[in-house]
């Protein structure tokens, strides 16, 4: 399954698979997250660490163990028009990009306490909270030249599963947007005392305004289709090419 110059393609639920592999492989090295008023360090591994620097070590993995799949990473890039706001990923090159919003859902703190605001960073129907419901809308309406995509990853305890969050964002996404289907893997072992199993879920988003795909080779598909057939996809929207094969990672902002 190739596309011209020998670019692979690549799935949503291969990003969500990559992300969760990449979550484990981060927590081995067993980082350490500094509290930010009080200077005093949290337990080792990945789960006490705030969403920017998780997503950044996370994808910082993803990029080593998948150069191929993943070529070209730039984190904070500014939404067309408001360049005070920012997207927080945009994976892969011309001519196809998808533009990432992350939200970690972590239910419980260091201390095993529940976090009763964490339902809000992802639930929330108000723009100034910059929920998941709220980046959809923001995704929806921007002109980026790619696709968008939602992902949420978080970690999962005993009396806390992250489905009945899941399922609630969804609902109330759809009813505002169109929102794809969902790619889940799971991550687990980890070595932190409270945050040891969990999953990273992304959603397929929005499509924006951009030029034509390049024709592509599909098996299945007629010669120079550039859609799958039905059995390999449900949605031909959940593939992109992921741009020339250079590893690279950029941060603006």
């Amino acid at each position: 399954m190739r596309c011209p110059k020998g670019l692979p393609l690549i799935a949503l639920a291969d990003l969500a698979k990559d992300f969760a592999a990449a979550v484990a492989a981060a927590d081995a090295k067993r980082p350490v997250a500094i509290h930010q008023r009080t200077g005093v360090s949290f337990q080792a591994g990945i789960g006490p660490h705030s969403e920017l620097r998780t997503v950044r070590l996370v994808v910082e993995e993803m990029l080593a163990a998948q150069p191929v799949r993943h070529p070209a990473v730039t984190f904070g890039i500014p939404y067309p028009g408001k360049p005070c706001q920012k997207c927080d990923l945009m994976l892969g090159e011309e001519p196809d990009r998808l533009y990432v919003e992350a939200k970690l859902l972590r239910i419980l703190g260091d201390n095993g306490k529940p976090n009763d605001n964490m339902l809000m960073h992802i639930l929330s129907p108000y723009p100034q909270h910059r929920s998941a419901v709220t980046d959809c809308e923001k995704l929806r309406a921007a002109t980026f030249p790619g696709r968008s995509a939602i992902l949420i990853f978080g970690y999962e305890y005993e009396g806390w599963p992250l489905e009945p969050a899941i399922d609630a964002f969804e609902r109330m996404a759809r009813g505002k947007s169109h929102l794809g289907e969902r790619h889940e893997a799971l991550f687990k072992d980890l070595c932190h005392a409270v945050h040891r199993a969990g999953r990273g879920v992304c959603l397929a988003g929005f499509i924006a305004a951009r030029k034509p795909a390049r024709p592509c080779a599909i098996p299945g598909g007629t010669q120079g289709s550039t859609s799958p057939p039905a059995a390999a996809l449900a949605r031909p929207a959940d593939f992109l090419h992921p741009g020339t094969l250079r590893n690279r990672l950029c941060y603006n902002g």
